[in-house]
């Protein structure tokens, strides 16, 4: 047992100092990078697209902040589910409140069963577009952007060599879910590897249209269950790579409960598992960040009861030091965070001893939740979203199985979540 033991410890240790090098990198290229925004005549006529099925909590303000953005020409592109979808007067409302007319709602004309939802209204909208159109940016409807979002998801594409540009989300640490603090604490890990591996994230997205053209991706779109993480090996194929934007890390004040975690994180793990380009890289992660912690834990137990007290001392101190360790790690990546967050205008997080208190209690929560979602997602081939049930054969092979136009029921019980 003390060689397991001596081997625990070593692997906590050499994994945490891993993961602080990695967020050492992630931190440095945010604080270092400089982007430089185009000027007005340097910017091309754009099309953002908003997807939508049912009313997301923040969906009034993500619509203003669209039709807000300090871009010299761009229209926004809305595609809702169905007329009934209550999304659908929302953004009637919104609107008309603000007397906006570069702004065009269409309800989705067809519904394919080869593919998401979301990517069918991805392929209508894209597929209206006239050639005047040389950019297409994406947004997530729990996306609240800047003025200068637009702006700066743009400017980096002057370069040839890049295929898209994303930002990532930000979530909160503070309120009174644990699955809100589990999805904070996992995030932080995911939104450095994202960076690393080069992946986009739809929720803020932007690529050209002779990119769209080039690479096929609206063929792909068709036979797929999501549009982003394929994309870094599509572009890849053809000589583009995804471009990080740091102040584009894109703010996310919504709770979730545990249950809706979990259920979040069997369907983020499978199309992980599906489109991933580093799916044996994350499953290695999730074996130094959910098994060796697990071990330790449950060995330290064991070598109480066996009272081989060396054992214990060595385990208890080796795993107190990688939980200090990661409790550092996501406080020194919030506030390397924190300066890009209040550049667009938003309040800093309060990071109070009773915030820290939970974020040491939530580093263990998170890799039990990760770990059953990891595990729970192998035999997983039916997802349902939102009242929709797909079914998964495998990455190109995806069928949706049952549909009906979004109501209330199939809003998540907590009003304040959406996953």
């Amino acid at each position: 047992m003390k060689e397991l033991a001596i081997f625990l410890s070593k692997s906590l240790l050499g994994w945490l100092v891993i993961q602080v090098c990695l967020s050492l990198i992630f931190l440095l290229y945010v604080r270092t990078s400089r982007l430089k925004k185009s000027p007005d005549d340097q910017l091309p006529k754009a099309a953002v697209i908003l997807c939508l099925r049912g009313a997301d909590p923040f969906l009034p303000r993500c619509i203003e902040a669209l039709l807000q953005q300090n871009y010299p020409e761009y229209d926004l592109k809305i595609i809702v589910d169905s007329q009934d979808d209550p999304a659908w007067h929302i953004a009637h409302y919104t609107i008309n409140k603000l007397g906006k007319a570069n702004v065009e709602i269409s309800h989705l004309r067809m519904i394919r069963h080869n593919c998401s939802l979301k990517c069918s209204s991805l392929i209508q909208a894209i597929s209206d577009l006239d050639d005047s159109y040389q950019v297409v940016a994406l947004v997530d409807a729990d996306t609240i952007v800047h003025p200068d979002w637009l702006r700066e998801l743009v400017s980096p594409l002057a370069d040839a060599k890049i295929g898209v540009t994303t930002g990532n989300r930000w979530y909160i640490p503070n309120g009174n879910y644990w699955g809100s603090l589990v999805r904070y604490t996992g995030n932080i890990s995911a939104v450095v590897q994202m960076y690393l591996f080069g992946i986009p994230w739809g929720g803020t997205l932007a690529i050209k249209t002779d990119v769209l053209r080039q690479t096929e991706l609206l063929e792909k779109w068709g036979q797929a269950f999501g549009e982003d993480l394929m994309m870094h090996n599509v572009l890849k194929k053809h000589g583009l790579r995804v471009k990080f934007v740091p102040s584009l890390i894109m703010v996310n004040r919504e709770n979730c409960d545990l249950l809706g975690i979990l259920e979040y994180l069997q369907r983020l793990i499978l199309y992980s598992r599906l489109y991933h380009p580093r799916w044996l890289a994350i499953v290695s992660e999730s074996v130094s960040s959910i098994l060796f912690p697990t071990l330790a834990i449950f060995l330290f137990l064991l070598s109480l009861g066996d009272a081989q007290w060396e054992v214990a001392g060595l385990l208890l101190q080796s795993y107190s030091i990688y939980t200090l360790g990661l409790l550092v790690l996501m406080l020194m990546m919030e506030l390397g965070v924190q300066p890009v967050i209040h550049a667009q205008g938003q309040p800093k997080t309060k990071l109070s001893i009773a915030t820290i208190s939970k974020m040491i209690l939530a580093i263990p929560l998170t890799q039990w939740v990760y770990g059953l979602a990891m595990i729970s997602s192998l035999w997983i081939s039916t997802v349902k979203w939102r009242g929709i049930v797909y079914r998964i054969y495998s990455p190109w092979n995806v069928r949706l199985v049952e549909y009906h136009p979004y109501d209330f029921l199939d809003q998540p019980v907590d009003t304040k979540m959406s996953l």
